[in-house]
């Protein structure tokens, strides 16, 4: 089932300010809490999918990148963007979205919120430039990337907090002109995780965590382009008792020897000598991961332009696919030998030699036919 629009399922504009996008949030988190909503799970997957686009659209980076490609950009196709949230990424991400309403009335309308589950701590997230040709951005590419992370060490282990009981929160009791009011906030001892680390192993640091290289197989769509940045939930830094960061790998789109990237169109200079525009001839060009022949008619001009439709680099958000464009150059050397300026002069005075304006089209004649 092909993802909503995040701003229809916020119900807001693109235009909508932050303020805006995190009441509308709020809103629908609250109509969809799963406190208020038992067992009910059309309600746990609105809740979800509130997360999700809320998740994207407060991000000022994100949001752009959703903006310009859609769902594609924040996914990019298979195993990118985490697949969907679960109920504890929501609650350690947003967990406190609500706690500007003045003493946190969210928690009392659902019997003291999510104490059960706490707050989880979350690692940081690593940044990573991935190289790719052409013909990778083209087709899209399997790539396999080691880099150094931060993992929880073997033999860490953990007491739970005296402070908080393991629940991650503390909970109080306000007195308000509305009578008692019960309130939660996470647990100053233990910073909402329940627990703290009890024995700390050889070779680890202080919050039990060892730098090691790894590596992992991550998918990259058709149709990325230089400086798109990618994310991949859970292969960032690890951390003792949370969940990890994320990975996000830059795109670095490497220069083609021959080819050329225009937007999702590919172009190829091509160039010939004045005796194959004049006669007609048969060339090879180089296209992404092939070639192709091509008839060049007699009489061509310099400036020219071939089309070779649908070999040029999908849309990453979209359906269509871009063309390979040819520019003919008509090439007119710099020097000649005597025989060829005796060729050249008996030529010089030929009528089917001058130039003849009036046959020839203007450069937006051309490109009006060009574009038909």
């Amino acid at each position: 089932m092909a993802k909503r629009d995040y701003y229809e399922v916020l119900g807001v504009d693109k235009s909508a300010s932050p303020d805006e996008m995190k009441k509308a949030y709020r809103k629908m988190a609250i109509k969809y809490h799963p406190d208020k909503n038992p067992d009910d799970k059309e309600a746990e997957e609105k809740f979800k999918e509130a997360a999700e686009a809320y998740e994207v659209l407060s991000n000022e980076e994100k949001k752009r990148q959703y903006d310009q490609f859609g769902h594609a950009g924040m996914n990019g196709g298979a195993g990118f963007g985490g697949g969907g949230m679960n109920m504890d990424d929501i609650f350690s991400h947003f967990g406190d979205i609500f706690g500007d309403m003045g003493g946190s009335p969210f928690e009392s309308f659902f019997g003291g919120g999510r104490n059960r589950r706490g707050r989880t701590s979350v690692g940081s997230n690593i940044r990573i430039k991935l190289k790719l040709s052409l013909e990778e951005v083209t087709k899209g590419v399997e790539k396999k990337i080691k880099f150094k992370k931060k993992v929880v060490a073997a033999g860490v282990t953990f007491d739970t907090c005296s402070t908080c009981g393991g629940r991650g929160q503390v909970t109080r009791v306000q007195n308000t002109f509305l009578g008692q009011m019960q309130t939660s906030s996470a647990c100053p001892t233990c910073g909402g995780q329940g627990k703290k680390i009890k024995n700390v192993p050889p070779g680890a640091d202080g919050m039990g965590l060892k730098t090691e290289e790894v590596t992992t197989t991550i998918n990259i769509p058709a149709g990325v382009s230089d400086g798109l940045q990618l994310s991949v939930q859970g292969k960032g830094n690890e951390v003792a008792g949370g969940v990890a960061g994320d990975l996000i790998v830059l795109i670095e789109e490497q220069a083609h020897p021959e080819l050329q990237r225009d937007g999702n169109n590919i172009v190829y200079n091509l160039h010939i000598s004045f005796p194959q525009a004049a006669l007609g001839t048969e060339v090879e060009v180089p296209t992404v991961g092939g070639k192709a022949r091509l008839k060049i008619e007699a009489g061509t001009q310099s400036g020219k332009v071939l089309r070779l439709r649908g070999k040029g680099i999908p849309e990453l958000n979209g359906y269509r696919t871009g063309d390979q464009l040819i520019y003919i150059n008509v090439y007119t050397p710099a020097k000649l030998n005597n025989n060829e300026k005796e060729l050249m002069k008996q030529l010089l005075d030929s009528e089917n030699f001058t130039p003849d304006p009036s046959k020839e089209k203007g450069f937006f004649e051309k490109m009006k036919d060009f574009f038909h």
